[in-house]
């Protein structure tokens, strides 16, 4: 995965080339799910596919960031209306032990 504007392949350091896009289903607020297209780029030098992952998803996580984020700093919990079982508590207890890595993830 690279980050939006990135150039350079994360493997090799080649260029990065648009190749296609592919949908990715993202949870938001108020139980709704969208597709949010994805560009994939292909590296020139050594032919590695990368997918640019923009700003509202964090890796591997179905919920849009400012969810994640939300309950990352204590706004969302299992007893905020809204929020009581969207996502479950195990989901944001997963999420709590994975803080310093997501947060590294999202300001490097």
């Amino acid at each position: 995965m690279v980050m939006q504007d990135q150039s350079t392949c994360p493997k090799c350091g080649g260029d990065l080339k648009y190749y296609d896009s592919v949908p990715r289903l993202v949870r938001t607020k108020g139980r709704e799910t969208t597709r949010v297209p994805i560009r994939r780029f292909r590296c020139a030098q050594c032919g590695a596919v990368h997918r640019e992952l923009p700003e509202l998803l964090f890796p591997y996580k179905q919920y849009e960031a400012e969810v994640v984020i939300g309950v990352l700093e204590g706004l969302i919990t299992c007893e905020t209306l809204g929020f009581e079982d969207f996502p479950c508590e195990m989901t944001m207890l997963r999420w709590l032990s994975q803080k310093a890595q997501l947060l590294l993830w999202r300001y490097p």
